[in-house]
């Protein structure tokens, strides 16, 4: 018992390292604004400024202060000059100050706030007064930090003091009631003219409250400044606090990379004998290592260890590292790959190649973005909910604006965040997002349960280092889980003040918060929800045309395009799928040229025609609606198509049911008897005889009927559903989890949805089913 103490001890003041690291170090008990909790009122421009003085505070008459709490909701840093230090009852009264009891501080202090840690505060420039709707007495603090801020150790300062801090471009607004005291923030020669020995004495008074501030830093890129000297840039006056800001902005920008060497250089130089220098530098002839593909083993053994003798002659052995022979390697062009147009088609035609836009999305594109950017500017929370049907291009144009804001990062018109992408189908307990999440964060990795821990104290206490979140939730209903607590904190954590986490949650059914979750999780979603439909024919062809522009020679033919853009966009619509139909029809098309072009070179003179080749090349049809035909033959007569096919009639009523199920919850996963129940639903509404007269039978014998105001009804039953679920989990079309009872069981389809469709898509014995919806 006293060990789990100890860890639990121990993993506590772990999170609290974690935590609170970067602040100050302070002791509770001295605590300059006492132990009454007065409230605070505001002091204005209108005031005698005897007002500011300790013994005159209380003096300040009471048509100075205000005590409405009414305002308007400030999320950006710096507001207009308008609006900025001004109360909303009282626009012609500027805000200067602030008191509580026997405490004040004005427009230009610095002070100390309240930080998780016991011992611990930050320190913060106050930059203007207002009141906000959700913090009541508020104020826009400039955040100075530690050594312990600074993320990248390789490009740390080691010549930091003790009492030193870096003033960073960094604010955040919090209440007045985390203000803890005054701080001192002065220059070098100040402190050492105070205090020679360079540390302030536990005992004294001024311990944790006196620092040196000598440069500007950006904690996230390790930009300093120049040393400047604190006392003359800063004089406590608001002209210098917007002097200040100007030049740690500027001061502060990291400093972009330079670009490498271009590829045509290197591809230039590739075969040179020497290698140039530096033009500024004497040029120096290096001879260049050549590269052979034959390697050739040494003649002589190579020994893998060395005797060495101690001074009694005792040899001792001693083994060396291992050495490995570099293999050769040719380096291939990427004219080398793509030197065939149906090389070069299939190539821009596969679903994993990156295009360079994304056509047809602009729409839904402008909308995620002005809502993710807005949200990353402001330092808000927000939560955004993306869905659509499989293959309409919610995860890449996620992904493609995630990079366009990157780029706006490093073009520096937006400020740095962090993006974290989570895919449920890629965790085995879903729980694990919470490690993904913190790691992303802080760059450690823990246990979901400890994970959890420290993201619930992270989001919920202001802190000066609190960097933008982003994270990609794809695949969410494979995060549901049965008390869905991981999808509550996903999106109750942004709607907190000092989160600064933005979700975007993508999944395939439109309806899966109203459907799956509860109406507590549903109601965080927000007003932000972005459909994306299925693609029409027009958009098809577009999408394909666009992957193949640059092709040269015009393999694919218009029409083939229009005619797979329309065999798609009537049964699902998948952008996927019609690029795998037409990149099959590209090899085909390659398959039977090649093939036409042996033949005749086989049984042709290849003296008397050199040119036969190129001949055949220029007249042989390209791809054609005939060749998009046999590539969509080719994907419905796939084995598992003819399985299909083949199966029983109880076996296809059961995959309808489950697909019904899976539409209509919007999960993988369903319960056998939720299955059957759907089925005997599906049986009794359909029009075949054959369900109606070999599937449904009466309850007599089985159960008593349903008795309702005195009228009997007979509910029928669904048969061989449990056998028709065993022969489909042998086949591995779905997984079936055994448990006590049959009925108890999870399923779950293991093949594509679009498969199943296909395969039934104009079979009559299923055609009310519900397959083609």
């Amino acid at each position: 018992m006293g060990r789990d103490t100890s860890n639990g001890a121990e993993r506590i003041n772990r999170a609290r390292r974690l935590l609170s690291g970067g602040g100050v170090e302070r002791e509770d008990s001295d605590d300059e604004l006492g132990v009454e909790d007065h409230p605070w009122e505001w002091l204005y421009d209108d005031c005698s400024t005897k007002a500011f003085e300790p013994d005159n505070a209380s003096r300040v008459s009471e048509g100075n202060l205000l005590h409405s709490d009414n305002s308007k909701d400030i999320n950006t840093p710096l507001r207009s000059a308008r609006e900025r230090n001004h109360s909303p009852q009282f626009p012609n009264r500027k805000i200067v100050g602030a008191r509580m009891g026997d405490f004040y501080c004005k427009i230009g202090d610095c002070v100390l706030l309240k930080a998780e840690s016991s011992n611990e505060a930050w320190v913060g420039l106050i930059s203007e007064f207002f009141e906000d709707d959700e913090e009541g007495k508020a104020a826009n603090f400039m955040w100075f930090s530690t050594e312990k801020e600074i993320r990248n150790k390789h490009k740390k300062r080691t010549d930091f003091l003790q009492n030193e801090l870096y003033i960073t471009p960094s604010w955040d607004i919090n209440p007045l009631t985390s203000i803890n005291g005054r701080a001192t923030v002065c220059s070098l020669e100040s402190f050492l003219t105070n205090y020679p020995n360079g540390k302030v004495s536990r005992s004294s008074t001024d311990f944790g409250k006196v620092f040196v501030c000598r440069r500007a830093c950006n904690t996230r890129t390790a930009t300093y400044s120049d040393e400047f000297d604190w006392n003359s840039i800063y004089q406590g006056s608001e002209e210098d606090i917007y002097a200040l800001i100007e030049k740690v902005k500027t001061e502060t920008k990291a400093a972009r990379k330079k670009s490498g060497p271009r590829k045509q250089d290197l591809l230039r130089n590739q075969d040179q004998e020497f290698v140039d220098c530096d033009p500024s530098t004497p040029k120096i002839a290096r001879k260049r290592r050549k590269i052979d593909t034959e390697i050739t083993t040494p003649s002589r053994k190579r020994r893998d260890f060395e005797y060495l003798t101690t001074p009694s002659n005792r040899r001792v052995l001693v083994k060396k590292p291992l050495e490995f022979i570099p293999l050769g390697t040719r380096t291939l062009s990427p004219s080398a790959l793509d030197s065939s147009p149906f090389q070069l088609a299939r190539t821009k035609l596969h679903v994993s190649a990156v295009p360079a836009t994304m056509p047809c999305r602009e729409e839904e594109f402008s909308i995620v973005f002005a809502h993710l950017e807005g949200a990353i500017s402001d330092g808000s929370g927000a939560c955004i909910y993306i869905s659509g049907t499989p293959g309409t291009g919610k995860t890449a144009t996620m992904r493609e604006i995630i990079r366009q804001l990157h780029a706006s990062v490093l073009a520096e018109e937006l400020e740095d965040f962090i993006f974290v992408e989570i895919n449920g189908m890629k965790l085995t307990d879903p729980h694990q997002s919470y490690s993904l999440l913190w790691e992303a964060l802080r760059g450690e990795r823990v246990s979901p349960v400890h994970a959890l821990e420290l993201l619930e104290r992270e989001f919920s206490k202001p802190s000066p280092r609190r960097v933008p979140c982003v994270v990609l939730m794809d695949e969410l209903d494979q995060l549901v889980t049965k008390n869905q607590s991981v999808m509550y904190n996903f999106f109750n954590w942004p709607g907190l003040r000092h989160s600064r986490l933005i979700v975007l949650a993508v999944a395939n059914t439109m309806d899966l918060p109203e459907r799956t979750l509860s109406n507590k999780i549903s109601s965080r979603l927000g007003l932000v929800r972005v459909t994306f439909p299925g693609y029409t024919h027009d958009q098809l062809m577009k999408i394909i045309q666009s992957r193949l522009e640059g092709v040269p020679g015009k393999i694919v033919d218009p029409d083939a395009v229009q005619f797979a853009s329309r065999k798609v966009a009537a049964v699902s619509g998948d952008a996927r799928r019609a690029l795998d139909i037409c990149r099959r029809a590209v090899e085909l098309a390659e398959a039977t040229r090649e093939s036409n072009i042996q033949t005749t070179q086989s049984t042709t003179d290849t003296k008397a025609f050199p040119n036969i080749s190129e001949q055949v090349m220029e007249h042989q049809p390209k791809v054609t609606i005939t060749t998009i035909k046999e590539a969509i033959s080719e994907a419905t007569t796939s084995p598992l198509q003819q399985y299909l096919r083949g199966i029983s009639l109880s076996s296809k009523l059961f995959l309808a049911a489950l697909l019904a199920r899976i539409r209509r919850t919007g999960t993988g996963e369903s319960v056998l008897g939720d299955v059957i129940e759907e089925a005997r639903k599906i049986g009794r509404m359909s029009e075949n005889q054959n369900i109606q007269a070999l599937l449904l039978v009466g309850t007599s014998g089985y159960s008593t009927g349903l008795r309702y105001r005195n009228i009997s009804v007979t509910v029928p039953r669904v048969q061989t559903m449990i056998k028709a679920a065993i022969e489909l989990m042998e086949a591995g079309i779905v997984g079936l989890e055994s448990r006590k009872g049959d009925r108890k069981g999870k399923v779950r389809l293991n093949v594509g949805n679009e498969d199943i469709k296909l395969a039934f898509r104009e079979d009559p014995e299923v055609r009310d089913l519900g397959f083609s919806t």
